[in-house]
């Protein structure tokens, strides 16, 4: 975690460093900034540039943003740059005698709630926190997709959601994941209309869509393993691997890595599908892919060539043990000189 502190007084400046000082214990990263006049005293850093490049780098640089000031600077800041609670860092303002300490900006998922209460016990400061959900103490959807890293779909839908919880309406809730913890009383309505779904199921799907209205929650918790001739072009691959995504009801955003046989490691197409896809691709020996323990569907002739009686569904399987259990939802499928398969991770998902 990335964070920046930034100070405008004398008193203000001892508090930016009793929090570096802290942060520094945690083990996070954090550059701490005064004006000039009262940094060296301090032992904070001085501020080198003008306040509005600093917000302006800052802001789409760091994690969290904490300003030592009066709100309406910290306001002034921020304004040009805030865009979307889903990349906006998360904000707070200490008053500068460190009495309050006040979530500005993503206190959900951006984390400023959380952060905000760590601080003020640092500090022996009253938190401030003005989210409705947390001051109905209601569930509050986007804490949950940030906690447990699920994708939300719709955040439109995800607003409406949060309304209906804090006007205490029926919500429905459904996983495809096992959940960790009590499903509050506000979600326990069997037959709703309006529903959370945790699901790695696209929406259209009958998985995916089991409410009128479903927000889906989306877990990255899907390893694809490819196979192919040398020299596949990249087109191939994404029409092979499309096919069978559509023909699972899988949603893109579920898919979280793609493994092959180190054998592949410079094939220009597989390589610039992982790109397309903004996903990770990881190779494997055949030794390594030989010691994955389950049930595979052997060729004599892939054997053969590789040394391994199985790439695709071996190679997802062992990627997805990176992180501990699999089971395969999607066996081999081949065409066009490309074999896939889908393994998930075996997680669970969890309500405090």
């Amino acid at each position: 975690m990335k964070i920046s502190c930034i100070s405008f007084t004398a008193n203000g400046s001892r508090i930016n460093r009793r929090l570096e000082q802290w942060f520094q214990e945690q083990g996070q990263e954090c550059d701490c900034r005064a004006l000039a006049r009262y940094a060296e005293d301090a032992g904070v850093r001085p501020l080198e540039s003008s306040f509005r490049d600093w917000c302006r780098d800052r802001f789409h640089s760091s994690d969290v943003l904490i300003f030592i000031s009066a709100a309406g600077i910290a306001v002034r800041g921020i304004a040009p740059w805030v865009a979307d609670k889903k990349t906006d860092p998360a904000v707070l303002v200490i008053d500068e005698q460190g009495n309050y300490v006040i979530s500005l900006l993503s206190g959900h998922i951006g984390g400023a709630n959380e952060m905000t209460l760590q601080v003020a016990r640092v500090l022996g400061a009253v938190p401030v926190i003005t989210t409705g959900t947390d001051v109905n103490h209601t569930f509050a959807v986007d804490v949950f997709a940030a906690k447990n890293h699920l994708f939300i779909e719709d955040m439109q839908l995800a607003k409406k959601m949060a309304a209906a919880l804090i006007d205490k309406k029926q919500v429905a809730f459904a996983s495809e994941l096992p959940v960790k913890g009590k499903i509050p009383s506000a979600l326990q309505c069997s037959d709703g209309n309006l529903g959370i779904c945790v699901t790695v199921h696209r929406a259209g799907s009958r998985e995916g869509n089991p409410f009128s209205e479903t927000l889906r929650l989306i877990p990255a918790c899907l390893y694809l393993g490819i196979g192919c001739r040398r020299d596949t072009p990249c087109e191939l691959i994404e029409k092979k691997v499309s096919q069978v995504m559509d023909a699972c009801g899988l949603d893109w955003h579920a898919v979280s890595g793609v493994a092959s046989i180190d054998l592949k490691k410079e094939e220009a197409g597989l390589k610039q599908f992982c790109r397309n896809h903004e996903l990770p691709f990881t190779v494997y020996t055949a030794e390594e892919l030989n010691a994955v323990e389950g049930e595979f569907t052997p060729s004599c002739f892939v054997g053969s060539i590789t040394g391994v009686d199985n790439v695709c569904e071996r190679a997802a399987a062992r990627n997805c043990m990176e992180t501990g259990r699999y089971r395969m939802i999607q066996k081999k499928t081949v065409g066009d000189g490309v074999t896939v398969a889908i393994a998930m991770e075996d997680r669970s998902v969890e309500i405090e």
